[in-house]
C-alpha cells in the first residue's frame, strides 16, 4: 500500500487556489444539508485538514493513499497526477488528469461514511476506444460519459452496502449519482446534479 505524501507547492498561485477550492468544497458540502446534519464535523474537517484519498483499483491491483489538497496550498498537482495515473484506463494505460471536484466528492463520501479502509474504484478514466467498446457491450454505458473527461468514478464498498453508499452520495447534492445495486457499485461524477438507477 502506498502511504507516501507528496511535497506541497508554496507558490502564490497555490495559495489563491486554496481559497477558491475551499469555497468550492464548502459549496459541495453545504449543497447536501443532510451531510451537515448527520456529520457536523464534516465541514470543519473538509476545510481545516488535509484531504486525502484512500482507494484500491482492483483492475490494476494498485492501492493509493495520497494527500491531494492542503489548507495552505490547495490542490497538490503531483498528487493529482499520481491519483490520475492510478485511475487510468486499465485497458490501454491511457491517462487523463482528474477533475478535483469528483475527487472532493469521493473525499466527502469517505468522511461521511467514516471509511478508513480503501474503497474500490472499479472504473475511473475511460479512453474513447474503451468507452466505445463498453457501449457496444451494454446499453447502460453512456456514449458521452463523464468517464471520458476524467470527471467520474464508479465506487464499490468492499465491506459495505451499496444502498448506504448511494444515500451518502445523494446527500452531497453534488454532480451525478447512479445506483447500480445488481453490479454493487455507485457512479459519481462532477457534472450537473442528477440521479438515476
Amino acid at each position: 500500500m502506498r502511504t507516501d505524501v507528496a511535497p506541497h507547492p508554496t507558490s502564490k498561485q497555490g495559495q489563491s487556489t486554496s481559497v477558491s477550492t475551499r469555497r468550492g468544497f464548502l459549496k459541495l458540502a453545504a449543497g447536501g444539508i443532510g451531510v451537515a446534519l448527520a456529520a457536523p464535523g464534516l465541514l470543519q474537517a473538509s476545510t481545516l485538514r488535509e484531504r486525502y484519498l484512500l482507494f484500491h483499483n482492483p483492475n490494476t491491483g494498485e492501492t493509493v493513499r495520497r494527500v491531494y489538497w492542503t489548507p495552505r496550498d490547495g490542490y497538490v498537482n503531483e498528487s493529482i497526477g499520481e491519483i490520475s495515473w492510478a485511475l487510468r484506463d486499465h485497458h490501454n494505460d491511457q491517462v487523463k488528469s482528474f477533475d478535483p471536484s469528483v475527487l472532493d466528492q469521493l473525499y466527502a463520501l469517505q468522511l461521511q461514511l467514516g471509511l478508513w479502509k480503501p474503497v474500490n474504484i472499479i472504473s475511473g478514466y475511460r479512453s474513447p476506444s474503451t468507452n466505445w467498446m463498453l457501449c457496444e457491450r451494454s446499453r447502460g454505458v453512456a456514449r458521452n460519459s463523464f468517464h471520458l473527461r476524467a470527471m467520474a468514478l464508479d465506487v464499490r464498498l468492499p465491506d459495505g452496502r451499496v444502498s448506504d453508499l448511494y444515500r451518502a452520495a445523494r446527500s452531497l447534492g453534488a454532480g451525478g449519482v447512479g445506483y447500480y445495486p445488481n453490479a454493487n457499485f455507485v457512479h459519481i461524477d462532477s457534472g450537473p446534479v442528477r440521479y438515476w438507477s
